[in-house]
């Protein structure tokens, strides 16, 4: 007997069949077989950051101011690192891999030669990059309980909320990778994340920087993730992390209503 079609809002209908699900399992398979040592050798970045920056420099730094109250500096920059590592797998999922499908292993033209909408691939894609960023950020937490530098039971909020992170940048990564033309363009994603690592306030308050550049470097996605997932794990919850929330919720709105955009405009003209 077959299994009865979903219902899908009238609005959606030609974007979107209702079967992410199918587009999920794919890569789960794929990644099952092929790529889990790539996928495992991803989270490991950020642990040798934690370990050399926050255990190794943070005997000799002491404590970091962090709204009003000093935080030890391994506790300090631990969030940050999972924040980190939560943008990490989410972007390198929907971008690397996501170009390869797309430019060269043509699967999206397979996909979308079916019953499948754009919407469904997007969803899809978006969620495969979720459950890395999701896997990183996991495995970063069980790290840092273990040293100790979670300072709050609200720490195992921030599990959700870097998948809200993973989330804003699996989508946005999503939209920019269906622009790239060559591998070339691929440099750019990383040109930006790099900046990003380093001033989001990850090692270091962002009271040290000029007032112009702190400015700037809120508007950074980073940033927000980092400030809310440290608000986290230390328990000095602020009303700012409302703001950051909105910050990511549009984020992936945008990005999932550009992505879907983009796919339908390569794949089904």
């Amino acid at each position: 007997m077959q299994a009865p079609s979903p219902r899908v809002p009238k609005a959606l209908r030609g974007i979107y069949a209702g079967n992410t699900r199918s587009v999920v399992a794919r890569g789960l398979k794929v990644v099952a077989r092929n790529n889990y040592l790539v996928v495992l050798t991803g989270f490991f970045e950020p642990v040798f950051y934690l370990l050399s920056m926050g255990l190794g420099l943070g005997a000799l730094i002491g404590g970091v101011q962090f709204y009003g109250h000093e935080v030890n500096y391994a506790a300090y920059i631990a969030p940050a690192l999972m924040a980190v590592s939560a943008m990490n797998g989410a972007l390198y999922d929907s971008t690397s891999n996501v170009f390869f499908r797309m430019r060269y292993g043509k699967i999206y033209d397979q996909m979308l030669s079916t019953s499948l909408g754009p919407m469904d691939v997007a969803l899809g894609e978006i969620i495969m990059a979720l459950f890395r960023g999701l896997l990183y950020a996991s495995a970063f937490m069980v790290v840092t309980t273990l040293l100790g530098l979670n300072l709050s039971w609200t720490a195992i909020l921030a599990i959700p909320a870097a998948l809200i992170v993973a989330f804003g940048f699996a989508a946005v990564g999503l939209t920019a990778t269906s622009f790239m033309k060559g591998f070339q363009h691929l440099d750019l994603v990383f040109f930006v994340m790099l900046p990003m690592f380093l001033l989001s306030a990850t090692f270091f308050p962002i009271e040290v920087y000029p007032e112009t550049v702190q400015w700037i470097i809120k508007a950074l996605p980073l940033w927000h993730a980092v400030d809310m997932i440290r608000q986290l794990t230390t328990g000095l919850i602020q009303p700012s992390i409302w703001g950051h929330l909105a910050y990511f919720a549009v984020m992936i709105l945008l990005g999932v209503t550009l992505a879907t955009r983009r796919l339908k405009a390569l794949f089904l003209r």
